[in-house]
């Protein structure tokens, strides 16, 4: 078992400014519309304001991608 982590937004879909490479390259406003529409994991709310998502679920979601992917081709 792999050990939990929390990613913060920025480590999911990147930052160019801070040189931070996509997990899952979609924008910002895509990403909380899928969250908001059920395509993607809920976050966990550190403080009232900083939302973060368990590694866990993120690492299901790149699975479940994966194989949609695989599927098609």
């Amino acid at each position: 078992m792999s050990e939990l982590r929390l990613y913060r937004l920025a480590d999911i879909i990147g930052d160019k400014k801070q040189g931070i490479k996509p997990i899952i390259p979609v924008g910002r406003s895509s990403w909380y519309r899928g969250v908001q529409d059920g395509r993607y994991p809920k976050p966990v709310m550190l403080t009232k304001a900083t939302p973060a998502w368990r590694s866990d679920e993120i690492d299901a979601l790149i699975e479940k991608v994966s194989q949609e992917s695989a599927a098609q081709r």
